[in-house]
């Protein structure tokens, strides 16, 4: 009989507590599932006291995660507490240097501290799974490092946080304004008090990075990523991707140009046609493209005590069958430097949202400068506003919303076109800008 797998836990929060009720409910199918028995003997939280609705007679309970990451009697040490630092970082790094196996669900430390830990976990021979820290119970993890490791990766890309997702879906089928969505998502327990890690976009960076490094084979670098949030975005910009048959994501885009790796965080207009439109709420979703096959979409829930625990239990149950896959698909060593590309450089579609003065000449003066640009248009809309107020006197003019949909250009070119039109004066207020993500 091979003797069963010994699991220490820190942190015994919302997906903690579940991970142990997986364990324990699943114990059986676990361990026909991994050849081995699956059991908790010792835990860790900032609370002893704490009532979370678990039996754990029979269980230790450590002094400290590093205590629990040192304890002789455990084979593999779960970290479930976050943060990018201490105590979890030390931690985890005792258990590797132990020869210890880790499974976490952390992608903040992941996307700061990843190739430190994996490194660690080739040197001492543990393994190091975090399937949980991107998209929860979606298994996007394995897919690029496993399932599709004989698959050259072209684009890959996604709807990473939930939050923003459910605030543009409100946004887009109730003509809501941003600040009301938030204010619904954060009644709801979608978003924190504190909004801006994931409305700007830094929750979505950190898993784009792990994505990248996993599928281009480059290091795991935050700072390579261009980010935007989505507050800018309005009503009104919703309404007319609708009608010009788009949908507007926060997506993550991680993509193989012939100038390197781009990795990019923002609002991205996508064709209502693609599977990736068709994610609303708080579910999550990724997609792959790569040579010789055709693109893959996963999709489920990214977020949530049992999502994300039954994402970490996998990750144990691969500690128990004796997988030590390396932790990004290669060895450390052999992962290439990657920097921020500029965004100047990047080519695609734009959507340009522009309040142009009621004034002759506008759009002639605003065809010139895009012109000037060598920037083609693939459809104008102009909306008219009715000529008289409630009263039937004329209305004075005012500023008319023109829409243009783009051809594959330049940033820099919509840049430089624009401030020229700005320059001109013949707008009123800030272009809003838009990216373009095609199928």
């Amino acid at each position: 009989m091979v003797a069963p797998l010994n699991v220490g836990i820190a942190g015994l929060g919302t997906v903690g507590a579940d991970v142990v009720r997986l364990i324990e409910t699943q114990g059986r199918a676990l361990a026909e599932r991994s050849g081995r028995g699956v059991r908790v003997v010792a835990v860790t939280a900032r609370s002893k006291a704490k009532k979370r609705g678990l039996d754990l007679r029979g269980i230790a309970w450590a002094k400290s995660p590093e205590a629990l990451a040192e304890d002789p009697n455990i084979d593999c040490f779960v970290e479930l507490m976050g943060g990018s630092g201490d105590p979890a970082l030390s931690a985890i790094e005792t258990a590797l240097k132990a020869g210890k196996s880790v499974v976490t669900a952390n992608k903040a430390l992941i996307a700061k501290h990843g190739l430190r830990l994996a490194a660690a976990a080739e040197k001492h021979g543990g393994a190091l799974n975090f399937e949980a820290a991107v998209g929860a119970a979606i298994p996007v993890i394995k897919t690029l490092r496993e399932g599709l490791a004989g698959t050259s990766v072209n684009r890959v890309y996604g709807i990473l946080n939930g939050t923003c997702n459910y605030i543009l879906t409100r946004m887009e089928q109730e003509g809501l304004s941003f600040e009301e969505c938030l204010k619904d998502a954060q009644r709801l327990g979608y978003a924190e008090a504190n909004p801006s890690f994931d409305v700007d976009g830094h929750d979505t960076a950190q898993k784009l990075a792990i994505l990248a490094s996993l599928a281009f084979g480059t290091k795991v670098a935050e700072s390579a990523v261009y980010v935007e949030g989505i507050s800018s975005i309005t009503p009104e910009d919703l309404k007319a991707a609708a009608e010009l048959g788009y949908r507007v994501k926060l997506l993550g885009v991680a993509v193989r140009t012939a100038k390197g790796i781009e990795q990019r965080v923002h609002p991205t207009m996508v064709p209502k046609s693609s599977s990736i439109a068709q994610v609303m709420g708080v579910t999550n979703a990724v997609a792959i493209d790569g040579e010789g096959i055709p693109p893959i979409t996963l999709v489920g829930p990214g977020a949530g005590g049992g999502a994300t625990a039954s994402a970490v239990v996998a990750d144990i149950a691969d500690v128990a069958r004796g997988i030590r896959a390396k932790p990004f698909g290669r060895p450390v060593e052999r992962l290439r430097d990657t920097s921020k590309a500029p965004m100047e450089r990047h080519e695609g579609g734009y959507y340009i949202r522009l309040m142009a003065r009621d004034l002759a000449g506008t759009a002639a003066t605003i065809a010139t400068r895009l012109a000037e640009q060598k920037i083609s248009l693939e459809s104008i809309v102009q909306r008219h506003p009715d000529g008289v107020d409630v009263n039937g006197a004329a209305k004075k003019p005012s500023p008319v919303p023109v829409i243009l949909i783009t051809y594959a250009t330049s940033e820099d070119a919509v840049h430089r076109a624009l401030a020229a039109v700005q320059r001109d004066k013949v707008i009123s207020g800030r272009p809003q800008v838009i990216r373009i993500e095609k199928n």
